[in-house]
């Protein structure tokens, strides 16, 4: 979670420090910046709602995957600018997370699971027990377990680098100077094919993220993430 130490309450009135400040802030322009991403992205999408793989696509050629979405021409030259911003948005509070998750160990205290956790029973009970749907304790909501380690880890180091990158990759004017960016994957349409899987699967992410602090406590959560703190003594509920 990025947290302080708890020390000198002396009452249930007062709170404990949990979220750091970095975390906080971050966490909300990061949020925002995806939010401006999908919907400039589905505007971008639905211009053109085919994907192909290789160096060109259009039309009139062969596609690997069709869309089950209406062509909506003349969306894409007015969202692609916006979506340019929110990238930015996106990308500057990603590296400003990871250099204070590193300064401050949050990374390493809060996401890096333990040696003992890392094995198949640990995980597969964590997974069948919200696959029941089951409330999680008081106790176990304020902490990450395996499975949460280990997905916040995959979105950090992998899908926000790769969603960077395919992104990039798209971009005639990055390729014109790197052009390895696009032909190490396989092109400029296979960038944006890699493109549309990544943002699929962090939109799932967002998605079970925000089903599970329904789960553990949506408004507890919530407010601990805008105050950094929450009531000692008091259900986590």
């Amino acid at each position: 979670m990025g947290y302080a130490p708890v020390g000198g309450l002396r009452n249930d009135a007062k709170v404990a420090p949990r979220h750091l400040a970095v975390v906080r802030i971050t966490h909300w322009l990061i949020a925002a910046a995806v939010l401006g991403l999908l919907a400039s992205g589905i505007a971008i999408l639905v211009a053109h709602p085919r994907l192909y793989w290789g160096e060109t696509g259009a039309v009139g050629t062969g596609s690997l995957v069709d869309l089950p979405i209406p062509f909506i021409i003349g969306l894409s030259p007015w969202n692609r600018p916006i979506h340019f911003f929110f990238a930015w948005m996106l990308v500057l509070p990603a590296l400003t997370y990871v250099a204070g998750g590193c300064l401050t160990q949050h990374l390493r205290k809060d996401l890096v699971p333990m040696k003992a956790d890392l094995h198949w029973n640990s995980i597969a009970g964590v997974i069948s027990h919200h696959l029941r749907w089951k409330r999680t304790s008081s106790d176990d909501a304020w902490t990450y377990n395996v499975v949460q380690r280990l997905t916040y880890l995959a979105v950090v180091f992998v899908l926000f680098p790769a969603i960077v990158w395919t992104g990039l990759a798209m971009s005639p004017g990055v390729t014109a100077v790197f052009p390895m960016m696009a032909t190490a994957l396989g092109g400029h349409q296979s960038a944006r094919t890699i493109h549309f899987v990544v943002a699929a699967l962090l939109v799932l992410f967002v998605v079970v993220h925000i089903a599970m602090l329904f789960l553990v406590g949506f408004t507890s959560h919530v407010s601990a993430m805008i105050t950094g703190r929450i009531p000692q003594g008091r259900s986590a509920r």
